[in-house]
């Protein structure tokens, strides 16, 4: 899964605003279900999936404001551009995220999810890693966790909130295990075979 246009994805134009990116998705989401459209639907859902979480990424508070190729942060200083990834993509890392991307490095799915250490995390997934924000920790705010060191990732519903899933990723070698929680069902679904296809195929 390469990087996307998420307004092209879902037919909008680059102004759209996250309502009618709403409306596009659920209209999109009852065309190509599985149920509908088997094998092929499963493929565009998935695609349908990470362009609406990449859109919602994006209007979260403290994002960075992007015009052209260039990313302003609040912070004053400006983190790395990556101009080699959409704007879309870039809007929805926000600078803190943006600033610890290697070079070249692809991202394919950006979402906000929760965790223990803060109930307001964005969570993104790489070609190489796993990476995180917490939103509300004071410092060490950005981690990470590439493929290679993942020993499993397995995702499932929520226990009080049936219609959100949570995403377990336990690390190879004794290290605490990750659960990343509020998010939608598709999106954890993608995300474990994200990160199950690429640990595999790293280890």
């Amino acid at each position: 899964m390469g990087p996307m246009d998420p307004h092209a994805v879902l037919g909008l134009s680059a102004d759209a605003t996250l309502e009618e990116a709403a409306e596009a998705y659920k209209r999109l989401a009852k065309q190509w279900h599985p149920d509908v459209m088997g094998v092929e639907g499963l493929a565009r859902m998935t695609e349908l999936n990470v362009a609406f979480e990449l859109l919602r990424a994006a209007e979260r508070p403290g994002g960075a404001s992007v015009v052209g190729d260039h990313v302003s942060a609040k912070q004053g200083r400006p983190p790395n551009t990556a101009a080699w990834l959409p704007a879309a993509i870039r809007r929805a890392l926000g600078p803190e995220l943006l600033g610890v991307l290697e070079q070249d490095e692809r991202v394919d799915l950006v979402t906000p999810a929760a965790t223990w250490a803060s109930p307001s995390t964005l969570l993104a997934v790489t070609d190489r890693r796993l990476l995180w924000v917490l939103d509300d920790a004071v410092s060490n705010r950005v981690r990470m966790l590439r493929f290679r060191d993942v020993q499993q990732a397995q995702q499932g519903p929520m226990r009080l909130r049936r219609k959100r899933s949570q995403l377990r990723v336990q690390p190879r070698y004794g290290r605490r295990r990750w659960t990343f929680s509020d998010l939608r069902p598709a999106t954890a679904v993608a995300i474990a075979g994200l990160v199950r296809d690429r640990s595999q195929r790293e280890s």
